[in-house]
Formats: C-alpha cells, sequence, structure tokens
C-alpha cells in the first residue's frame, strides 16, 4: 500500500484520508455499540480474504469530523475506498456475503 494512515493521535483528517493510495475500508462506530461489535465477527471474516485492504477503526462520536464529512450516521457504517474515492457503502451490516462483495470492488490485483 502506498500511503499509511496514523490513528494513534485520533482521528486522522478527511485530507489523509482522501490522499490514501489503494484499497482501505474505514470503520466508523464506537466500542460500546451493540451493532458494532455484533458486526466483528462478519467483518473480521470478510477482510481476512482480502488482506491487501487497509482496515482503519474510526471511533465515532457527535460532532467528529471525519464521520460528519462522510454523512455517518449510524454505526457501524463501512466506507469502501479505491485510492481515496468511496466506491461502496455499508451501514449496519448483517450479511458477511455484503461485505465481501464491498471488499471485492476496491480489492483489485496489482
Amino acid at each position: 500500500m502506498d500511503s499509511q494512515i496514523d490513528t494513534s493521535s485520533g482521528e486522522p483528517t478527511r485530507d489523509a484520508v482522501d490522499a490514501l493510495g489503494g484499497a482501505t475500508m474505514l470503520e466508523f462506530g464506537t466500542s460500546w455499540c451493540g451493532h458494532c461489535r455484533a458486526a466483528q465477527p462478519l467483518i473480521a471474516s470478510a477482510l481476512g480474504a482480502h488482506p491487501g485492504v487497509r482496515h482503519v477503526r474510526i471511533e465515532d462520536g457527535s460532532g467528529q469530523p471525519l464521520g460528519r464529512s462522510y454523512g455517518v450516521k449510524l454505526w457501524p457504517t463501512l466506507v469502501f475506498l479505491a485510492d481515496g474515492r468511496e466506491a461502496a457503502r455499508l451501514v449496519r451490516p448483517r450479511d458477511p456475503g455484503a461485505v465481501d462483495r464491498a471488499l471485492a470492488l476496491i480489492d483489485r490485483p496489482a
């Protein structure tokens, strides 16, 4: 992957996300959200089949600028990016096949 993103000091900026090269899945949610916790096994399973996809978890909340810039209203929201551009989005995913299909859209062989 050409660009990396540092989330150690908090959420990344929209400019940093837009500049990412390659395939990235942004996961907006919180650690205490029941829907987010329920989605973790299907997200992990789908990502296992797509090791080339960068996975960035964003601890979202009211007024957080990155989530607002993507129009996130419900958790979890998964935003699938190809070279910094949105290619797909899933809100509160329950179908493992849907996550895999969205990942396949952005995970293209080099």
